[in-house]
């Protein structure tokens, strides 16, 4: 199955194997290391997921917002 993210200020809206819940942005921050606009997409993937299937390049979440 997919995940599916969608990014906003607040934080990343995501649908993992068909549960919706919203990662907020203090605990991403908290997860990587990282301020939140430098994390990228296969990072939060990542979070979410057990050994994910990562395709393309990463993608900051900075250059999405």
């Amino acid at each position: 199955m997919s995940t599916e993210l969608t990014f906003n200020e607040d934080g990343v809206d995501v649908v993992y194997e068909g549960t919706e819940f919203e990662l907020e942005k203090s605990l991403i921050e908290e997860a990587t290391g990282k301020g939140y606009r430098d994390v990228t997409d296969h990072e939060v993937i990542q979070i979410v997921a057990t050994d994910p299937e990562l395709d393309g390049e990463p993608v900051r979440i900075g250059d999405v917002l």
